[in-house]
């Protein structure tokens, strides 16, 4: 249960820097800054349940599943803003 902070934290980057980024530049700091931090979230939901493993706070197996999901649940993320991220005429009304 602990990783569903995760899930819900790690777009949150995105969703704000795409309010509030000028898309004239090829690089925007908003951006940027968005990247990073969804990378330091993605890296954590990652990192935690093999610290906890480690101490014996979960099993191994508990840890296998945990990564096996998120990748499914991060994936799954990539995948919606890959989809509905872009520019183009494709909007959120067509469905």
């Amino acid at each position: 249960m602990f990783v569903l902070i995760f899930y819900i934290l790690s777009p949150i980057p995105n969703l704000i820097a795409k309010r509030h980024a000028d898309d004239t530049e090829s690089s925007n700091a908003c951006r940027e800054l968005a990247y990073f931090l969804t990378t330091g979230i993605v890296v954590s939901a990652y990192g935690l349940p093999i610290v906890l493993a480690r101490k014996s706070v979960i099993q191994w197996g508990a840890c296998g599943l945990v990564i096996g999901g998120n990748s499914v649940i991060f994936l799954t993320i990539l995948g919606f803003f890959l989809t509905f991220g872009r520019g183009d005429d494709f909007s959120w009304e067509q469905w």
